[in-house]
């Protein structure tokens, strides 16, 4: 079995640091991080995660923005994305999935379930 590689994109250090060690130690996966959309859209490119975990809301590009710029680009339209997000409304999370993203998981999440949620959203086996 090949080693599933997430990227994660969230401009806040704690939130990257906790998620990045939950899919390392529980999911058993490569992790990447990066800090902002602009950053995360080169990485996404140059890397080819087989997921991208995406933060909702961050300063310059957020995560809509980079969302829809990862679609637009013939090497990244295939990955798929799960937004990580603090609006929890329903009416939020229609809209992100009307546009499109694999899912949705709420802040805050629970460390050790983290590994378990992406892969039940992408039907990966664990």
């Amino acid at each position: 079995m090949d080693t599933k590689h997430i990227l994660i994109v969230d401009d806040e250090d704690d939130i990257r640091e906790v998620a990045q060690l939950a899919l390392e130690a529980i999911g058993g996966w490569r992790v990447s991080t990066a800090n902002s959309g602009i950053d995360g859209l080169a990485k996404a490119k140059t890397e080819q995660p087989d997921a991208i975990l995406l933060d909702v809301m961050m300063p310059d590009m957020d995560g809509i923005e980079t969302f829809q710029h990862l679609r637009t680009n013939a090497d990244t339209q295939h990955i798929p994305v799960i937004f990580l997000t603090a609006k929890a409304q329903a009416t939020d999370q229609r809209r992100f999935l009307q546009i499109g993203v694999t899912g949705i998981i709420t802040k805050p999440f629970k460390a050790m379930m983290l590994a378990d949620q992406i892969a039940e959203l992408l039907r990966w086996n664990t």
